[in-house]
């Protein structure tokens, strides 16, 4: 097995300061901690103002559902933004994706293979982005990322909150993954709980937990459940042709052990290779991938990862696979669709409102 690129080793040394238990994580963690109460203290001062209404909000062309989270990935936002906007076309609506955009365009890649004929606007600036989708015929906006986004007025705020990496403290960044510490759910129109290979006894801790800090809130319990292994070239073939095989695993999002831990669960053995959420594949880092695993290992990544990696991978070498998400809910979908039909009874602003709501 070959060594670990430098954007890898990166990403597992930033996991150990955020999750591990270590004496040397908590002495990294304890040292980075005026930054993180500094970081809390300016949201906690920006929080106040939007509740205040001393900052201004926005209302959208269309009515606009945000998909969010409280940490810096790995939720599962991707695929549940990705199951609103089929379900809402479903039920015949006109959905729009709008998306904040990370300079790699990997989740409009996704989304654009997940929901082919949903129309997607990327802009930095939301009411903006609602706007354009308006224009291209589309009666909701879907967001992807928007939680803490409050200029733009939401119909529905949803908020993914994930089982797998819950952890056994809440540090706000730098220290920690945290954004937002856990009573600003209060926010939330919805809360979901996501899991991948979390035990139920897991689940039902982040349930209680997310009850004692938003008491009331309505919340769902989604599993993501590994889908059949593809190519982009369109070719397929069964999870469980994984069974006793090697496996060189790729995973850059925001919880990669989760995507790691479903393989192994399918019988593969895992040669893990984490990177950076978004992170922008090399030349590189794609030689370092082939020579990461023993001979003739199947490579495997999420779809995310392969529409990065697609086009640096050599024609010559062994298929590059992805494994999707399939959303399934264990718990809550009720909940969930009556929102969904609450958004039909909201007229959207006429043109000239939305025009004025766009600022500079």
């Amino acid at each position: 097995m070959g060594s670990q690129s430098a954007p890898s080793a990166r990403r597992g040394a930033i996991d150990r300061i955020w999750f591990s238990q270590s004496p040397r994580a908590r002495a990294v963690r304890a040292v980075l901690a005026p930054l993180s109460a500094a970081y809390g203290g300016i949201a906690a001062v920006r929080r106040g103002l939007y509740d205040r209404r001393l900052l201004p909000t926005f209302e959208p062309a269309i009515p606009a559902i945000s998909v969010g989270n409280l940490t810096v990935g790995g939720t599962g936002k991707t695929p549940i933004a990705a199951w609103l906007a089929a379900t809402l076309a479903d039920r015949g609506q006109h959905p729009g994706l709008v998306l904040r955009g990370y300079g790699d365009g990997d989740e409009a890649a996704v989304h654009r293979i997940l929901n082919p004929t949903v129309p997607i606007t990327t802009d930095s600036d939301r009411v903006a982005g609602i706007a354009a989708a308006a224009v291209e015929g589309c009666d909701v906006a879907v967001l992807d990322d928007a939680f803490q986004h409050r200029r733009v007025r939401r119909a529905i705020d949803l908020v993914l909150v994930s089982a797998d990496s819950w952890p056994p403290f809440r540090w706000l960044l730098p220290a920690g993954p945290w954004r937002e510490p856990l009573h600003a759910l209060r926010r939330a129109s919805l809360v979901v709980i996501t899991r991948k290979t979390a035990p139920a006894a897991t689940v039902e801790a982040v349930r209680a937990a997310v009850s004692a800090a938003a008491p009331g809130a309505d919340f769902a319990v989604a599993s993501l459940a590994p889908d059949a292994l593809r190519t982009l070239g369109g070719d397929e073939r069964p999870l469980t042709s994984l069974r006793g095989s090697h496996v060189r695993a790729v995973a850059g999002i925001g919880w990669p052990p989760a995507f790691f831990e479903q393989l192994a669960a399918a019988g593969a053995e895992v040669d893990a290779l984490p990177f950076p959420d978004h992170h922008r594949y090399s030349v590189a880092d794609v030689a370092g991938i082939r020579r990461y695993a023993v001979p003739g290992a199947t490579t495997v990544c999420t779809l995310k990862d392969a529409v990065k990696l697609a086009a640096l991978w050599p024609r010559e070498a062994e298929p590059l696979w992805y494994v999707s998400q399939r959303v399934e809910f264990d718990f809550g979908v009720e909940a969930v669709l009556a929102a969904l039909d609450a958004i039909r009874r909201i007229r959207p602003v006429s043109s000239r409102s939305s025009a004025s709501t766009i600022d500079s």
